[in-house]
């Protein structure tokens, strides 16, 4: 990866920031994204692994500022090798009880927010004949989850829109493949009782939570081998065996 440019959408914290930091020690250049100005400290850390970063803020949900986003990002760093579209937001209720606008502002961010970065960036790919795409969805995508009817919904469409782009323009050297993560230790997690972490790991074959670098070295594998295209992994210590 040493010297390709990565764009992360949603990578001011969480599995996105992970992900951030761990192409950068790789030798890779980072375009740090979210919707609010990114902070000159993010922007340092990354710096720090002797590589360049950039930070670009704008809302995903919008499909002009996704294309100003990739604009800029190329302006100021030069082409993208590699998009992951990980920014997605939750908002956990059920059924009976979710508005249609928790339900549409899900699926806008994380399945058309998906959408708006993939359709801009895969026009450049087609051009160049080359590039990656790796989209995030997660194992919820493919079981469901009590209270999670619109995030499982988003994330399932996700695997879809990543198996039809990835038969569309596979021809022309772009790899399109999704991961989907199971319970991963960040700042969401963090906040759970011990009593609760227990339980959810009991039902990990692997009795524990993944972590951002278990996501991060699935992210490396999809982007740089070239004849995979299509697939979704799930990184999720076994809790869902297709």
């Amino acid at each position: 990866m040493q010297g390709k440019n990565i764009f992360i959408t949603g990578s001011t914290r969480g599995i996105g920031k992970g992900m951030a930091m761990y192409f950068a020690k790789l030798g890779a250049n980072i375009v740090i994204n979210g919707r609010s100005e990114i902070s000159e400290e993010l922007l340092n850390e990354v710096r720090s692994y002797g590589v360049q970063a950039i930070g670009v803020h704008g809302d995903i949900a919008d499909f002009s500022s996704c294309q100003e986003m990739i604009l800029r990002a190329e302006k100021e760093l030069g082409p993208i090798d590699v998009l992951i579209n990980n920014a997605g937001i939750t908002k956990d209720k059920l059924l009976m009880r979710m508005s249609d606008d928790d339900f549409n502002d899900v699926l806008k961010i994380n399945l058309c927010g998906t959408f708006n970065m993939t359709q801009q960036m895969v026009k450049l790919f087609m051009k160049r004949r080359s590039g990656a795409i790796i989209n995030l969805s997660s194992v919820v995508g493919l079981t469901g989850n009590i209270g999670q009817a619109n995030y499982a919904a988003s994330k399932a469409g996700v695997i879809g829109f990543t198996k039809s782009v990835a038969r569309e323009v596979a021809g022309r050297g772009i790899s399109v493949n999704a991961i989907a993560p199971g319970f991963i230790q960040t700042e969401m997690t963090d906040v759970l009782s011990d009593k609760i972490k227990e339980q959810l790991n009991a039902s990990i074959p692997m009795k524990r939570f993944g972590t951002v670098d278990d996501v991060a070295q699935a992210a490396h594998f999809l982007a740089t081998h070239k004849y995979i295209t299509g697939q979704v992994i799930n990184i999720d210590g076994g809790m869902v065996m297709n």
